[in-house]
């Protein structure tokens, strides 16, 4: 590893904290530790971390609720949700909430860490593009480095990590048929899902930030049974 990573890990179950913190260590990363979502959060605003790995079921305030409130206030430090509820519903949840990836418990130490390394490298490919990281199209001008954006009509707006990440992709392409498929390997590294519900509710939310009339899409344009097309002069469907 070129430098060292940092990673919070928010676990109110001792043991399997201290399990994860110590095969992070041992892969070269800097872990601190905390029990509880009130210190998760804390510890998340106070900045200076890669990556979080956050329990779902804790006390003080449950992962969702840390999630959405370090996204209210500004924190774009991908998050890794762990979690015994392991329903579709629940996943969607978490990854509309602000999350960025979400690990049913039980699992392979293995597996979490390749879910840490794969975030990571996905968002080294976000961060990528000085002179790319700025989006005007249609009045609305997005930031790549800060997640904020103001619309057409003037209001501003703090946009998901996902949501930013799955514009920039098809901002990458413009023009060109993106696929579900695609998307997801972007946004979340590999497909975590079976139904492509999760992409069409994130486009859905570009729409309603981004087009004067979000049923009639200008900019975010659906090509049924394959993906999604970008154009940033607009045009009708």
């Amino acid at each position: 590893m070129s430098e060292t990573r940092a990673v919070l890990v928010a676990d109110d179950e001792a043991n399997l904290a201290r399990g994860i913190a110590e095969n992070l260590i041992a892969e070269g990363y800097r872990v601190t530790t905390v029990g509880d979502g009130i210190a998760a959060l804390e510890e998340i605003l106070r900045g200076g971390y890669d990556l979080v790995v956050l329990d779902v079921m804790m006390p003080g305030l449950d992962g969702f609720a840390v999630c959405e409130e370090a996204r209210r206030q500004g924190s774009v430090t991908p998050i890794l949700f762990l979690t015994a509820r392991s329903g579709v519903d629940d996943r969607i949840r978490g990854l509309e909430a602000g999350g960025d990836d979400y690990l049913p418990k039980p699992f392979h130490l293995k597996e979490l860490l390749l879910r840490v390394r794969v975030i990571l490298r996905r968002w080294s490919w976000y961060a990528e593009g000085g002179d790319e990281a700025k989006l005007a199209f249609g009045g609305n001008e997005v930031d790549f480095r800060t997640f904020r954006a103001r619309a057409f009509d003037g209001g501003v707006h703090q946009l998901t990590q996902k949501e930013a990440m799955i514009l920039k992709a098809l901002a990458e392409r413009q023009g060109e048929v993106v696929s579900r498929d695609e998307l997801l390997e972007k946004a979340w590294g590999y497909e975590l899902y079976p139904s492509s519900r999760t992409v069409d509710n994130f486009i859905l939310r570009l729409r309603k930030r981004f087009e004067p009339d979000p049923e009639r899409p200008r900019y975010f344009h659906t090509m049924r049974g394959v993906g999604y097309r970008f154009t940033a002069r607009g045009e009708s469907e």
